[in-house]
């Protein structure tokens, strides 16, 4: 299994497909398929059942995931989609850093 560079709640952007040069907040990433949940990114509509008084039916939009190959992480401070690196401090910690500026990345 691969180790994902992008976890939940980072912003990232949308490198290729019809969502292509949109940027939001990752809601969820699913390692064993390689995908990601982008809050109002990738939205579709499913028909639903009624299922009681809680839940009527209609339809319901929704985000889909979208392969993690096809995001980047956006660098708040470079203003632009960058590659993630690591670095480790002497005590043994490893801090992703953007690329590019060489700063540690927004939620570290």
């Amino acid at each position: 299994m691969a180790q994902w560079r992008i976890k939940r709640n980072d912003m990232v952007m949308v490198i290729a497909g019809r969502e292509r040069g949109k940027t939001g907040k990752v809601l969820r990433v699913i390692p064993e398929t390689g995908k990601a949940t982008v809050e109002r990114l990738n939205v579709v509509k499913r028909h639903s059942k009624p299922r009681g008084a809680q839940s009527p039916g209609g339809i319901v939009e929704k985000e889909a995931p979208l392969d993690i190959s096809n995001l980047m992480f956006f660098c708040e401070r470079c203003n632009a989609p960058v590659r993630v690196g690591y670095r480790i401090a002497a005590d043994g910690g490893k801090t992703r850093i953007c690329r590019s500026c060489k700063e540690p990345l927004g939620n570290e």
